[in-house]
C-alpha cells in the first residue's frame, strides 16, 4: 500500500545543488603585478621561494586529484620547463606519487637554480623516472601536466618547446596547465598561429590569482597557492579565494575581470 502511494505521488529525486563558490569569479592580475606580488611575499611577507613552490605544487597535485582521480588512470606525465613553473611541476610530481599515482617527468631543459636540482633529487629518491622519449611517454600516459611556462612567458616558443607544445596540443591525452596554457600570452591568450594556436587544456589552475588570458579559456578552472594575506590582497586589489577547510584549490569560473 505504501509503495503504491509513493509511486502515485512520484516524489522527485533530490535536486543537486551546486555551491556558489563553484561559479564565482576572481579578479585577474597582470604578469607585472604577479611578479611584484611574489617579490612582496618573499621580501616583506617572510616567505621563501621553496615554500611558495611547495604550496603551488601541492595545489597542482590536488587539482589533478579533483579532475582525474587515480581510478581514472594512475600514469601522469609532468612536462616541466626550466623556470619556476617547471619547479611547481616537479613538486606536484612528488605529491602525486604520495597520492598513489605513478608520475613520470619530462624535463628537456633543466633549470640551473640549485632549488630545481634538489627537487629533482627528491624525485629520484622516490624512483620517479625522468623520461627522454617524449612521443612514447605521451602515448602511454593517462594524464598530462603542462608545467612548461607560466605568467612570465613572453614568446615566441624556442626549441625544443615549440615541438613539445604541438605534440601536446594534438594529443588525445587530457591536460591540466599550470598558471597559463604554455605558448599563451598572459595578457592576450593563445597565439594566432603556430604551436599552441589551438591548445585548449581540459583544466587550468591559476596560482594566487587568475591571469588575464583566462578570458580566452574554456574548461575547468581552479585557483590555488594558498599564501595570500589580506594586506597583500588589498595592495593588488585581489579577492581572497574562499578555500574550504584544508583544501588547497578552489574551482571558479573563467570570466575573470581584467587587469586591475
Amino acid at each position: 500500500m505504501i509503495r503504491s502511494t509513493l509511486t502515485r505521488l512520484r516524489i522527485p529525486r533530490p535536486i543537486r545543488r551546486y555551491s556558489k563558490l563553484a561559479t564565482m569569479s576572481l579578479k585577474a592580475i597582470s604578469a607585472k603585478d604577479a611578479a611584484s606580488l611574489d617579490k612582496d611575499l618573499m621580501e616583506t611577507g617572510g616567505w621563501s621561494l621553496d615554500q611558495l613552490m611547495e604550496l603551488a605544487g601541492l595545489s597542482v597535485a590536488e587539482a589533478v586529484w579533483r579532475v582525474h582521480p587515480p581510478n581514472s588512470g594512475k600514469n601522469v606525465l609532468v612536462v616541466c620547463g626550466p623556470g619556476n613553473n617547471g619547479g611547481d611541476g616537479l613538486v606536484a610530481a612528488r605529491h602525486l606519487a604520495h597520492f598513489g599515482y605513478v608520475p613520470s617527468v619530462y624535463y628537456p631543459k633543466e633549470g640551473k637554480n640549485e632549488l630545481y636540482q634538489r627537487l629533482k633529487t627528491q624525485l629520484q629518491n622516490l624512483s620517479i623516472p625522468f623520461v627522454t622519449d617524449f612521443p612514447s611517454a605521451l602515448k602511454s600516459t593517462d594524464y598530462l601536466i603542462d608545467a612548461i611556462f607560466g605568467f612570465s612567458f613572453g614568446g615566441p616558443l624556442r626549441d625544443p618547446f615549440g615541438d613539445i607544445v604541438s605534440q601536446i596540443e594534438f594529443a588525445s591525452v587530457p591536460v591540466l596547465s599550470v598558471d597559463a596554457p604554455s605558448s599563451w600570452d598572459v595578457q592576450s591568450g593563445p597565439p594566432k598561429e603556430g604551436p599552441g594556436a589551438k591548445f585548449m587544456p581540459g583544466a587550468l589552475i591559476s596560482l594566487t590569482a587568475p591571469k588575464p588570458c583566462v578570458a580566452h579559456y574554456r574548461g575547468r578552472h581552479f585557483v590555488g597557492g594558498r599564501f595570500l594575506t589580506k594586506n597583500i590582497a588589498e595592495k593588488y586589489g585581489l579577492d581572497m579565494p574562499k578555500y574550504q577547510g584544508v583544501d588547497q584549490v578552489l574551482e571558479i569560473g573563467v570570466d575573470a575581470e581584467g587587469k586591475l
